[in-house]
């Protein structure tokens, strides 16, 4: 259809300004808002543990922290698939994916290799690698449904099948993350905490040994801060082992009776 005589075209170019964002949580200087399920800011959410998830597997482990679950399954030691030269010390492959209902956006289960690696290396200097030679232990998380600190909870949940498995270990590894939300310091982030985090620190570590297996912080934090979530982290460990130890003795029991 032709237009009318003499009219000029209107741009519409969108404006930044107009876009709509979601309203954050809290504000920059309210130091008393409520956490969404909330919890107190330095109060973990309730920690369950279940072995002998997977019947097929050699260990396995189900781990649930609030809306966070997860299934790990532990296989071998086998001999490696891989073609090698001898070794003195065994293998460990590790492999972390999510389910196509795991997140609120569905349809996006995948292997995540970004935290496969991290698993492999909270886990490797716990292991005691030189108890099964030129063989392979292989460990598959299954995140079933994401609600916050999904990485901690699957290093937890995976020290508990590797012990569940009869891998020898010289001590459990718990992690533990806090985040960093305007001047507080949250443990155990839900989802909705962790995008809006201007800050992350995630500890793994063996408590009977004091011995801290992996650290990893992302964003800007000041040395205070720092101090004080790792203090946060190290004491919430420590107890997260007694939980998963209280699991394994139970589990034995229950094998015995």
């Amino acid at each position: 259809m032709a237009g009318k005589a003499g009219a000029t075209p209107t741009t519409y170019t969108p404006s930044p300004k107009t876009q709509r964002k979601k309203p954050p949580i809290f504000k920059n200087d309210d130091v008393d808002w409520v956490r969404p399920d909330g919890r107190g800011f330095h109060q973990c959410r309730p920690a369950f543990f279940r072995t002998g998830a997977v019947n097929a597997a050699a260990g396995s482990a189900y781990a649930e922290f609030g809306n966070t679950k997860v299934i790990v399954s532990v296989f071998g030691p086998r001999e490696s698939k891989k073609a090698m030269m001898y070794s003195d010390i065994g293998r460990l492959n590790c492999n972390v994916s999510y389910t196509t209902f795991a997140t609120p956006i569905r349809g996006q289960g995948s292997d995540n290799k970004e935290f496969s690696s991290m698993l492999h290396k909270a886990l490797e200097g716990a292991i005691m690698l030189e108890t099964f030679p030129k063989t392979t232990v292989d460990v598959f998380a299954l995140v079933l449904e994401s609600g916050g600190s999904d990485l901690p909870v699957v290093i937890s949940c995976a020290s508990v099948a590797l012990a569940d498995a009869g891998i020898m270990m010289y001590d459990l590894v718990a992690s533990v993350s806090v985040s960093c939300l305007g001047k507080n310091i949250v443990i155990d982030p839900v989802l909705e905490e962790e995008s809006y985090q201007d800050g992350s620190l995630m500890i793994t570590c063996m408590p009977s040994r004091y011995e801290v297996t992996q650290l990893t912080i992302t964003g800007e934090w000041s040395t205070p801060k720092i101090n004080e979530g790792m203090q946060l982290c190290l004491d919430a460990c420590s107890k997260l082992a007694n939980i998963m130890r209280s699991c394994l003795k139970e589990a034995a029991s229950a094998s015995d009776e």
